[in-house]
């Protein structure tokens, strides 16, 4: 079942289209194999941001800002692959993630991303290069307005945004090889170390 789901998942990523426009999109019921009783019936934005960007965090969007500390890099500039998180807000009480696709410039971007839009009236839909617009006083990315399908334009909600998750992994302050200094009666870890030692 699984490879079906992958070569679906496949086949709706690769699917991208005009700038501002949502692409058409997957039938989610058969992406999540029918809605079984452990998993939901539509497509949410945490798989799907998973998926394309890389980004190996689980669990609800608004828990990814934190997670993401001190695993990969995190800032306010969008680039292309991060992933941009948003606060909970309003009825999203669950926060959003979406995967920066195109830079168009300082305060446009385009976006991939599932779960925003209701499209032909169904939830967990996968939009593919939409329009999100900086709308913050300090053009810092902290409030965003962001396509909406069924208007067929940008929502007129500032969305509030945590930053962005860059899918470079970082190493953990501190951590360091510990090698035990080997003896004469261990010549391979003598050699390792000291080679260590070098770098």
């Amino acid at each position: 079942m699984w490879g079906k789901t992958a070569i679906l998942i496949a086949v709706a990523l690769g699917a991208a289209a005009a700038p501002a426009r949502a692409d058409t999109v997957v039938d989610s019921d058969h992406v999540l194999g029918g809605g079984s009783a452990n998993l939901p019936p539509y497509l949410q934005c945490v798989p799907y941001a998973r998926a394309v960007s890389g980004v190996q965090i689980f669990g609800d969007a608004r828990t990814w800002w934190d997670q993401a500390d001190g695993r990969y890099a995190r800032g306010t500039t969008p680039k292309v692959g991060a992933v941009m998180t948003f606060k909970p807000y309003g009825q999203m009480t669950l926060g959003h993630v979406a995967a920066v696709s195109r830079i168009i410039d300082s305060r446009t971007v385009l976006l991939r991303h599932a779960n925003w839009s209701p499209i032909n009236g169904r939830r967990g839909q996968i939009e593919d290069n939409v329009e999100a617009v900086d709308v913050s006083p300090e053009n810092d990315w902290s409030e965003v307005r962001v396509w909406f399908d069924p208007i067929q334009n940008l929502g007129t909600t500032h969305w509030p945004v945590q930053g962005f998750i860059y899918p470079k992994k970082v190493k953990a302050p501190g951590v360091t090889a510990k090698v035990q200094l080997a003896g004469a009666d261990d010549p391979i870890g003598a050699i390792i170390a000291a080679r260590l030692r070098m770098r």
